[in-house]
């Protein structure tokens, strides 16, 4: 029986370890397809293989990965599943496959609702909401059981409590290695994005100064050309398109200044609601001019230590992209700050055209942007001037519905 039980594990907890030798580098889209496939091989190894107590029942653990899968993927992820779970159960044969496929309908039916949820909770709740899954899982299994005893003997109870155990020990071992996972990858992404502010930072740093000069001289000769009269109409388009590339040439040169800015020269302790409101009164115009209404919900009393005009700039880029997103339509732009534990919250909600996951990866990557007049180094700013608050930036989006920000700032 431990032997069958050790193997049981085993196969629970490849597809993790497969993960993390194969596809850790890989992209998110496959990472989706490599988990349905290698949870339902795991799911039908645990019904081929079950565990066989001396008392004569048998026990398998084909519903760690199916709620694993059902937590963390949903409803579509969970289908295949659901699909695989019930022909094999068919073909293994033998008493309880109505019932096996009535308690599994009930749990894709249930089971995914807390979807949407359980991502947004914290690791130790994921973990915690998991275990509580399978719990409500043997419950039902060892109530069904009873009809097979007479009376409650200590033989039930030794049944009772050796399901019990190894759902739940299987269980966090196998959640545990999900969320280290997850954590690793995002750690990964901030110490990339990491590096390359500081690639930005000390590229700008050594060629901006001595690009700006230059084209300062040029756009001066340029505007004096302009207004001559000696010139043809012809040539006073090419000189206008001239200056228009410059003023875009320079507007990118300040881009990369943004980074070259010390950290230090403007640090302020506040509770970030001056810099709110002074960031809200300078976008209001601009937000009114593409129908959109910018709401502000301060809650926060705790203060931070921060530099002042990066992290106004920060704020700036997250609500001009806010704005933007709901060009032709409008909406509400909502920004809310408060402080949840040891943690400043900053949330930047719109209801614009939304992002695609692997979209929302991309944010942060020099001369990446959804706009097509974009360069993408404002976003990269804003993950840099988080990153040196030692905060973290989370990013969730549906297409067609919206984008939320939410800025984590350790007090």
């Amino acid at each position: 029986m431990l032997q069958t039980f050790l193997i049981n594990i085993l196969f629970i907890t490849l597809p993790v370890l497969l993960f993390v030798v194969f596809l850790d580098n890989k992209k998110r889209k496959e990472y989706i397809y490599f988990f349905i496939l290698s949870s339902s091989i795991s799911m039908i190894l645990c019904m081929i293989y079950p565990i066989r107590l001396e008392l004569g029942f048998t026990v398998d653990l084909r519903y760690i990965p199916f709620f694993t899968l059902a937590l963390y993927g949903g409803y579509k992820k969970l289908f295949p599943l659901y699909i695989i779970l019930n022909i094999v159960r068919f073909f293994v044969g033998g008493e309880g496959v109505v019932q096996s496929f009535i308690y599994s309908t009930v749990a894709f039916a249930i089971v995914p609702l807390m979807h949407k949820r359980f991502i947004n909770y914290s690791p130790k709740k994921r973990i915690f909401t998991g275990i509580l899954m399978v719990l409500i899982n043997d419950l039902t299994y060892l109530i069904s059981l009873t009809t097979f005893f007479d009376k409650l003997t200590t033989e039930y109870w030794t049944v009772a409590a050796y399901i019990i155990v190894t759902y739940v020990i299987v269980m966090l071992f196998n959640l545990s290695m999900v969320e280290k996972i997850l954590s690793n990858i995002k750690q990964r992404d901030n110490f990339l994005r990491a590096e390359r502010l500081h690639v930005m930072s000390e590229l700008s740093a050594s060629v901006s100064h001595e690009i700006r000069n230059p084209l300062t001289v040029t756009n001066g000769f340029l505007q004096l050309l302009s207004v001559s009269k000696d010139i043809t109409p012809n040539d006073k388009v090419y000189i206008d398109y001239s200056l228009k590339e410059l003023n875009r040439a320079e507007n990118i040169l300040n881009d990369f200044l943004a980074f070259a800015k010390p950290q230090s020269v403007h640090m302020v302790q506040s509770t970030l609601e001056e810099e709110l409101v002074y960031v809200k009164n300078v976008m209001m115009p601009y937000a009114k001019f593409h129908e959109v209404e910018i709401l502000l919900l301060f809650q926060n009393t705790v203060k931070i230590k921060f530099d002042q005009n990066q992290m106004k700039q920060c704020i700036i880029n997250l609500l001009k992209n806010g704005v933007e997103s709901m060009k032709g339509k409008g909406g509400l732009l909502l920004v809310r700050a408060e402080q949840q534990g040891k943690n400043l919250i900053i949330t930047i909600e719109d209801e614009g055209i939304g992002m695609t996951s692997e979209e929302i990866s991309q944010l942060g990557k020099p001369y990446y942007s959804n706009k097509k007049e974009g360069t993408g180094l404002g976003m990269l700013m804003v993950y840099g001037t988080i990153s040196t608050l030692k905060g973290n930036v989370e990013v969730k989006s549906q297409k067609g519905k919206g984008t939320i920000f939410t800025i984590t700032i350790p007090v």
